[in-house]
This record gives structure tokens, C-alpha cells and sequence, in this order.
């Protein structure tokens, strides 16, 4: 197997932890609320043999410090991290990136070819959570001004418990990503904990108070420039998953993605967190939405 190169990168606010694995075109991978690099890690690997895939820890999150306090975290600046880093990597408009973003990772990632689009080829942006473009928007926006203020009054637990609650019981896809870490790695059969997944849980943990307080209000009240997208010319493909539920936000806003830019959407196996309970079959449905079309 080959060797993981990781590396730092300084920005403006904060210093990202990246990870870089394989040969071949770029294709960066923007993990989505309390993920870091390390959630990406399976499906790096079914990917490394065609590309060169570059992971990382998402400003605030995990290795990647903050040069201040924390504060209210916006798409906007995560996109500039975003290309600062396929910058850094050595991409170039003459040779652009492959781009996937999973739930806000794919708010990244349609921010980033709409700010950057000379360095994006393809974006698979798999159900991101647009609250903005649902006909209910406002009901989002006093559930997660309930979340902040409780954040703020009372602390992350108080948060977790209005955000669960105004979701009826988690089905939105950043609080599903949260249950997901013990299902996507845990316990081995008959077999203790791997030394490399119980760190990724500890971080994860520490995350999710960032995530709460910091990240899903503001991110919640981002409302994607789509026609500045589809303009760009960025080829842009939608990814739904088999097993999410039609009436979950995020895959009402994925069909409305979709509709918004003329692009047809391709299926993934699982649901919003399918690249970790099957990353093999998440690559390679992967693999063909980037290269059709």
C-alpha cells in the first residue's frame, strides 16, 4: 500500500491538516460536520489507484486549528480553504480537479465552482443540506437560531437535544453523520478497537461541540449562487443515495440542485453516509459519476 503523505497548510484564520494518497488526476474529498480526513480514509483507498486523492480536516475541526477562538463558521471561507489547498497540491486551470463533497462538503464544493471554477473540472455533490432552497425555510432558520441560542445558554448538550428534536428524532443527514462513527467503524468482530479508529472518535467527539455551535446555524442559513454555477460551465453532478428518504431535506434539496442547473442526478449505494458502511461500492459509483458526461 502506498504511503499517505500529510502536510499542513496555512490560511488565512487557520492551518489545515491534509492528507495525499494515489496517482493519477486530483480528486478532492470535503467531508461534511464532524468528519475529518479520517472518515474519508476507506474510500481513499478504493480511489488511490486512479487518482490522486487529497483529504483533510476542515477548518476547526480535528488537525486543523483555528488561530483564534472559535467563531461562526461560513461556506464562503471554507470554499477559499478549499482552493487554496487544490493550490497547493498542484492544481491549475489548465489542469482543474475532480471535486466530491458529502452533505456540507457538498455546500463547499458548489460555493467552490462558483468562486473558483477555473480549478474544478467535475463536482459530485452528494446531498447537500440546503435548507435555503426548501419551501419550509423558515421553520429552519427558527430551528436553528433555537440551536445557537441554546448553545450559547446553555452548551452543546442543550443544542444537540433542540436540533434532534426539531428534526424529529435526527433524520437530517449533519446529526445522522454524528450516529454514524459507531456504525461505520466500531468494534471489530471478536476483536478490540483499532488504535487509528478510536483517535477518529475522540476527535469526532470533540467536533461535534464546534459543529453545533459554530458551524450548522450559520452554514444552515447558506443559500447557494446556483445560477453563478451553472454559468461557470463547472460540470456539476448531483449524487442521491438509494437508501435516504425522499422527504429528508437534504434530498429535497438535492432533487432541487438538480433541477436548478439542468443535471441529472447519479444514484450512490446507501444514504447520506453510505461512503462509510459500503466504501467500495461508494467508489465505484463514485468513478462512474466522474466520468460520465
Amino acid at each position: 500500500m502506498e504511503a499517505i503523505r500529510t502536510g499542513t497548510l496555512v490560511t488565512p484564520g487557520a492551518t489545515l491538516h491534509h492528507e495525499v494518497r494515489g496517482s493519477g488526476p486530483i480528486l478532492l474529498l470535503i467531508c461534511g460536520g464532524v468528519y475529518d480526513a479520517a472518515g474519508f480514509a476507506a474510500l481513499a483507498a478504493t480511489l488511490a489507484d486512479n487518482y490522486t486523492v487529497v483529504t483533510y480536516d476542515r477548518r476547526g475541526n480535528s488537525r486543523s486549528p483555528l488561530d483564534g477562538p472559535p467563531e461562526p463558521q461560513s461556506v464562503e471561507v471554507h470554499a477559499d480553504d478549499a482552493a487554496r489547498l487544490l493550490t497547493a497540491v498542484g492544481v491549475t486551470p489548465e489542469e482543474p480537479a475532480l471535486v466530491f463533497g458529502n452533505s456540507s462538503g457538498a455546500m463547499i464544493g458548489l460555493e467552490l465552482a462558483a468562486r473558483r471554477p477555473e480549478l474544478v473540472r467535475t463536482l459530485v455533490a452528494h446531498e447537500p443540506p440546503l435548507f435555503e432552497l426548501l419551501p419550509e425555510r423558515d421553520r429552519w432558520r427558527a430551528l436553528f437560531q433555537d440551536v445557537e441560542d441554546a448553545f450559547h445558554k446553555e452548551g452543546p448538550g442543550a443544542a444537540h437535544q433542540i436540533f434532534a428534536a426539531g428534526l424529529e428524532g435526527g433524520g437530517d443527514g449533519e446529526h445522522a453523520e454524528e450516529g454514524q462513527q459507531g456504525q461505520d467503524g466500531g468494534e471489530a468482530p471478536g476483536g478490540p478497537l483499532d488504535p487509528e479508529l478510536m483517535a477518529m472518535m475522540g476527535r469526532m467527539e470533540q467536533n461535534a461541540a464546534f459543529f453545533i455551535g459554530y458551524e450548522a446555524p450559520s452554514f444552515s442559513r447558506h443559500a447557494p449562487d446556483l445560477a453563478a454555477v451553472r454559468a461557470a460551465g463547472v460540470r456539476v453532478v448531483p449524487g442521491l443515495g438509494e437508501a435516504t428518504a425522499e422527504d429528508e431535506p437534504y434530498a429535497r434539496a438535492t432533487r432541487l440542485v438538480a433541477e436548478r442547473l439542468g443535471a441529472e442526478i447519479a444514484p450512490f449505494p446507501g444514504d447520506h453516509g453510505g461512503f462509510g458502511t459500503d466504501p467500495a461500492a461508494f467508489g465505484a459509483a463514485l468513478r462512474k459519476a466522474l466520468a460520465t458526461g
